[in-house]
């Protein structure tokens, strides 16, 4: 279940998106009419996605998620906005690390289809963080092993004397062996 905020002051717009957003069952969405709320809740709980409003009368979205990657840095953000200033999208990708500046009025189709690739990118990138981690982990665990016998072979070198044959087999000392055999 994916957990999805979205903050924006006009409560129909956000009605809307609840509708909109309520066909995909596993999201679980949360909606907030006031940044110093949504903010407060995200101190206290974690989400996947926060889509904000770009201008609302308390804060920008640009502030409101600046605050939010600080707090949840793996978490996507998204824009919403009914203006299509420059210099706002070109902050919102600066500051906050959107990953998508949606203008409004929106296609359904299209503001569904980023959600889900925007939580689609962020299981990839958690997924890349857990196997890089994974690699770190089992890196460390070879050089211990590489340490340890390089240890065990200071020693006993003896062990490690090894004459090889053409074919890469192992030849043994001829030993003599008794009437017996």
């Amino acid at each position: 279940m994916y957990k999805i905020m979205v903050v924006d002051d006009e409560e129909n717009i956000l009605k809307s998106i609840k509708r909109i957003l309520s066909r995909c069952k596993d999201w679980d969405v949360e909606i907030f009419d006031k940044p110093e709320l949504a903010l407060k809740c995200a101190m206290k709980n974690r989400f996947d996605l926060y889509i904000s409003d770009y201008r609302m009368p308390e804060t920008d979205g640009i502030t409101f998620l600046k605050d939010i990657k600080t707090l949840q840095p793996d978490s996507m953000r998204i824009i919403l906005s009914g203006y299509t200033d420059l210099d706002a999208l070109m902050g919102a990708i600066n500051q906050a690390e959107i990953f998508r500046f949606i203008t409004k009025p929106w296609s359904d189709e299209y503001l569904l289809s980023s959600i889900g690739q925007a939580l689609k990118y962020r299981d990839t990138l958690l997924e890349n963080e857990r196997l890089a981690n994974q690699v770190k982990q089992q890196r460390s665990e070879l050089d211990k092993q590489k340490r340890l016998m390089e240890e065990y072979k200071d020693q006993h070198p003896d062990l490690f004397k090894v004459e090889w044959a053409e074919d890469g087999s192992i030849i043994l000392d001829d030993v003599e062996q008794g009437d017996g055999f």
